[in-house]
C-alpha cells in the first residue's frame, strides 16, 4: 500500500477526525480555578494493514497560573512536589506548553489529511474541560481539537473489557501497568493510547470496522440517488 493510501486510512476511520490522547494532572477539579501541572499528547499513527499504533509523545510541567488554586490533597494523590528542582528547572507556562504540544499535532493533521484532531482520554470530559479553559486563558485561536467531542477510553473500556479503572482496563487488554509510576501525566498518556489502540484495533479484527464501512458506502449511494 502507498504511503498516500496510508495516510488516507487515518481520515478515513475516524470521519476526518486525528485522535490525540491527552492526560493532565491539575490541582484540584475546577477547570477556571484549579492549575494545570502536568500534561501530556500521544499522537497517533497507522500502519498498512490499518491497524492504530501510538506515535510521538510530548509531555511538559506546567507552572500554575497567577491566581490558580492548589488543593494540597491532589498533590498526595498525584505525588507531584511543587518545589521539587528539577520540576521548578523544567516547569513551562500553559501557553508554551499548548504551542509546543499543538504544533506537532497540527503537523500530523497535514500529514494525514484529516481536518480536526480528537481529543481521547481516560474519563476525557476532565481532560478536555482543563484543555478547552487553558486554550482561553491563553487567548489561543487555533486550537486543532473539536470542541467538544472526545473519545472517552473509560467508556470504552468499560464496553470491551468490563473494566473502568485505566490500571485494570491496561492489565485485561494485556499491557503492563505499574501503579508506582501512575498519576504522572506522561505515564498515564502512554498507557491510554496503547489500550484506545488495543481497543480500535479488536474492534478492526473482528470484522467490526468492515461493518462500519459497508454502512458508510450504503450511505453515500444513497446521498448520490437522491441528488
Amino acid at each position: 500500500m502507498s504511503e498516500v493510501a496510508t495516510r488516507e486510512l487515518m481520515a478515513q476511520r475516524f470521519r476526518s477526525f486525528l485522535p490525540v490522547v491527552v492526560d493532565l494532572e491539575t490541582g484540584g477539579f475546577n477547570a477556571r480555578q484549579d492549575a494545570i501541572l502536568e500534561i501530556a499528547a500521544v499522537t497517533l499513527t497507522m500502519d498498512p494493514e490499518g491497524n492504530l499504533m501510538p506515535d510521538e509523545t510530548h509531555a511538559f510541567h506546567v507552572r500554575p497560573f497567577a491566581g490558580a488554586n492548589v488543593e494540597q490533597s491532589a498533590l498526595d494523590f498525584t505525588g507531584i512536589k511543587l518545589d521539587a528542582p528539577l520540576r521548578q528547572q523544567m516547569a513551562v507556562s500553559e501557553a508554551e506548553a499548548l504551542g509546543d504540544i499543538f504544533k506537532p499535532i497540527r503537523k500530523a493533521l497535514k500529514s494525514t489529511g484529516c481536518t480536526r484532531a480528537i481529543l481521547v482520554g481516560h474519563n476525557s470530559a476532565f481532560d478536555h474541560g482543563f484543555l478547552n479553559a487553558a486554550v482561553e486563558r491563553c487567548g489561543i485561536k487555533r486550537n486543532p481539537f473539536h470542541p467538544f467531542s472526545s473519545f472517552d477510553t473509560a467508556s470504552l473500556a468499560g464496553l470491551v473489557y468490563g473494566q473502568t479503572v485505566l490500571a485494570r482496563a491496561c492489565r485485561a487488554a494485556g499491557i503492563e501497568f505499574d501503579n508506582n509510576a501512575a498519576h504522572s501525566a506522561r505515564y498515564d498518556t502512554e498507557r491510554t493510547a496503547e489500550l484506545f489502540c488495543a481497543m480500535v484495533n479488536r474492534y478492526k479484527d473482528l470484522g467490526g470496522w468492515q461493518l462500519a464501512l459497508r454502512e458508510q458506502q450504503m450511505e453515500e449511494d444513497s446521498n448520490e440517488n437522491d441528488s
